[in-house]
């Protein structure tokens, strides 16, 4: 999605746009969240689906965790994360407890010990916990655990309140990576969605992570938001490029104040929306591409030689529900309030309040809020939709054939007139412009969308 000399390819371009930017899913699952079965499974059929993965995986690729750390000191009204606002740290060591004795039951029901690949703290704010609590909170998980060589452990920081210490502290239990949330660095637009947050702070939070030895910096941005303009998105990308991230990640933003109340602090005669939102992707996809980026895919661009370009690259490039991650497990355990586990053969979510799921975990059993347990339509399915956004190429086999009904193969054949993908010896495969409209691509072979008249407005973002 170049910037075109040519006015028929702009003009062509643009009913392409105008047809595929529809609400669709990211598709860090497959089924998606909402198309999961009505009833959640229990306790003892969750731990059977993990017991399977684990022990198809722990020895060979070890296992993922996510901890969900959902306080924040203030709230961002833009944000549409499972948070809890508090200025009050002592909720810290509670929860830590309640994080520790969730770990405790999954540990228990393990054959051997657990070989930690990849970790990550998302949340709400990690650094809203302090570097002295992180530690025992991180040293009480590999107290039963085993470190896998090739770890990838990162976490995100609030460049607000990331501290040296908060760096050093987790640099030294073996972080390598970090994300900044920053959003924009517009003044109008912070001051609007809550989040002020100087570049110089950016800045030092980015300089430190860098001078301790992270060896990845990763920065949220996000398009949609309320006074944003073009003038404003190019502003604060030509901030960016001075700190130059090794990846970034281009959100879309969902206005969605039904949902998340706190957004009603802005109407929408306040969002670019339409073609105005659209320009601003356009925008930024231009300039990242400008800047040496590479798209990934699915809102995601990395530099090349960062190692999220380097494993789609060779072919290893993985998607969960933390995102594109470099490491392939075949076991992802979220801990906290409202994480998602993925244990390959199912899908587990926990409580979203804090109460209910320290309740919840209190009682000896796991706090379970929905699940799904994959059918073997759902794993090809699932095995078809990553190989598209991972690898940009699907090998069709007696196994998938299955897949391509009539109108699939239709919309098929469509997209690859329109230039989107071309299929040759059995093999269908993403061209460069179709990766801009990727989730669309993915979403031919989501049989539980195709079932639905559902409209997803209000479900999934904008696909563009």
């Amino acid at each position: 999605m170049n910037v075109l000399e040519n006015p028929l390819q702009e003009q062509a371009l643009e009913k392409l746009i105008q047809k595929y930017n529809v609400s669709a899913p990211r598709y860090t699952s497959y089924p998606t969240v909402p198309f999961w079965d009505q009833q959640a499974p229990t306790t003892e059929q969750w731990f059977q689906v993990v017991e399977k993965a684990f022990t198809e995986s722990n020895a060979t690729k070890g296992i993922s965790l996510y901890l969900h750390l959902p306080f924040c000191e203030s709230l961002c009204t833009y944000c549409g994360c499972n948070t809890r606002i508090t200025k009050n740290h002592g909720v810290e060591l509670g929860y830590i407890e309640t994080l520790l004795a969730e770990w405790k039951q999954y540990v228990s029901r393990f054959s051997e010990k657990p070989i930690i690949r990849e970790l990550h703290l998302g949340g709400g704010t990690p650094t809203f916990f302090s570097p002295e609590n992180l530690r025992i909170l991180l040293e009480g998980i590999y107290a039963s655990a085993e470190i896998h060589p090739e770890r990838e452990f990162s976490f995100e920081g609030h460049p607000n309140n990331t501290t040296t210490e908060h760096l050093q502290t987790l640099y030294d239990l073996g972080f390598r990576r970090v994300s900044y949330g920053i959003q924009d660095f517009d003044p109008l637009v912070q001051l609007t969605i809550n989040r002020i947050q100087p570049f110089e702070k950016v800045q030092r939070a980015t300089e430190e992570a860098r001078s301790i030895g992270y060896e990845s910096v990763n920065f949220d941005l996000i398009y949609g938001l309320p006074h944003q303009t073009p003038a404003s998105v190019e502003d604060t990308i030509n901030q960016v490029a001075l700190l130059r991230p090794d990846r970034i990640a281009f959100y879309s933003y969902a206005h969605v104040p039904w949902v998340k109340p706190s957004q009603r602090g802005y109407s929408e005669k306040d969002l670019p929306a339409g073609p105005s939102k659209r320009a601003l992707y356009e925008l930024g996809l231009q300039m990242f591409r400008d800047l040496g980026y590479h798209d990934i895919g699915m809102d995601h661009f990395a530099l090349p030689q960062d190692a999220l370009f380097l494993a789609q690259q060779n072919g290893t490039l993985h998607r969960n529900f933390m995102g594109y991650t470099t490491c392939h497990t075949d076991l992802l355990i979220g801990l906290g309030v409202s994480s998602i586990s993925d244990a390959k053969y199912g899908y587990l979510q926990n409580l979203k309040k804090v109460e209910e799921y320290k309740a919840g975990i209190a009682s000896g059993n796991l706090a379970i809020l929905k699940g799904h347990l994959l059918t073997q339509e759902d794993l090809i399915r699932k095995e078809a939709i990553l190989d598209l956004a991972c690898k940009g190429k699907l090998q069709l086999t007696s196994e998938n054939l299955f897949m391509l009904d009539d109108p699939t193969i239709a919309n098929l054949w469509q997209m690859e007139k329109e230039g989107l993908l071309s299929m040759k010896e059995s093999v269908i495969r993403i061209s460069a412009l179709g990766q801009a409209f990727l989730r669309n691509i993915c979403m031919l072979f989501d049989q539980k969308v195709k079932q639905t008249e559902q409209e997803f407005s209000s479900t999934f973002s904008k696909a563009i």
